[in-house]
């Protein structure tokens, strides 16, 4: 993913509104959302290039949720940054020591990464770019993250968790008025913007939550909601390359016992 803003334990009613988008080149084969038919633990989509997931849930009600850094300078690493989903959600079923214990010899073999990962009620952060790449617990908050740190406040991360905060002030979520914060269009203002050393015209391009072009761009926006009584809502909605609706998806259920 490229864009995350999520509410957590703010809501009265939904301790967990996660919003997040996917950017990526619209040539890179990839599954809609589905409980995958080779792992039926496992509901997110699949990036059919690597085998991973930038965005899954299991049916314990576990969540694992993967962003970028960006680092254009930076040589990619050897292993593939959404094998880290797959192997918390599938491998690891969501027990958190395990599977860091299980990377924590190999975490710069990464790409660099963000990683948010954990239930509604006990979120945790880990990044290998930051100072410390331990599993950080997550207090009660609202939270943006995009291709750096979490809460770095790039233009597109501030703008998307404002219009979230608006919309917790509603008992009962909008599911369509949510999505549409990830539809936004606008670009920073040139002196808002970062330098991640890709040029201007590129900081430009990235700097909105919507991404169209025929080449590079938003190619899925995603909601999840998890209300009071654990019931989860998950929402896909896929776009073509002209960023016109193309396909949405839907699932709701309860966790089952670990």
């Amino acid at each position: 993913m490229c864009l995350i803003a999520f509410a957590y334990k703010l809501h009265p009613r939904y301790p967990l509104i996660f919003l997040g988008n996917r950017d990526e080149f619209h040539a890179r084969p990839t599954r809609p959302a589905q409980f995958w038919p080779e792992a039926p633990n496992l509901l997110g989509g699949k990036d059919l290039q690597a085998g991973g997931s930038w965005l899954g849930l299991n049916r314990q009600g576990y969540l694992a949720a993967v962003t970028n850094v960006r680092e254009p300078a930076v040589p990619p690493g050897p292993r593939s940054r959404g094998a880290l989903v797959t192997d918390y959600l599938i491998t690891h079923q969501g027990r958190l020591d395990d599977f860091f214990h299980s990377i924590q010899g190999q975490i710069n073999e990464y790409s660099g990464f963000n990683l948010l990962l954990g239930r509604f009620d006990d979120l945790h952060y880990l990044s290998n770019r930051s100072p410390s790449t331990a599993p950080m617990p997550l207090e009660p908050g609202l939270y943006g993250l995009s291709n750096h740190l979490l809460d770095t406040p790039w233009p597109k991360v501030l703008r998307t968790k404002q219009a979230l905060e608006q919309q917790l002030a509603h008992s009962e979520p909008d599911e369509d008025a949510l999505l549409a914060i990830l539809q936004d269009p606008t670009p920073a203002p040139d002196h808002e913007l970062p330098d991640t050393g890709v040029g201007l015209a590129n900081e430009r391009f990235l700097s909105s939550a919507f991404i169209v072009s025929p080449i590079y761009g938003t190619r899925a926006s995603s909601l999840i909601l998890v209300a009071e009584d654990q019931t989860i809502t998950f929402i896909e909605q896929n776009y073509s390359p002209s960023g016109n609706p193309d396909g949405r998806q839907k699932f709701r259920f309860r966790p089952e016992e670990c």
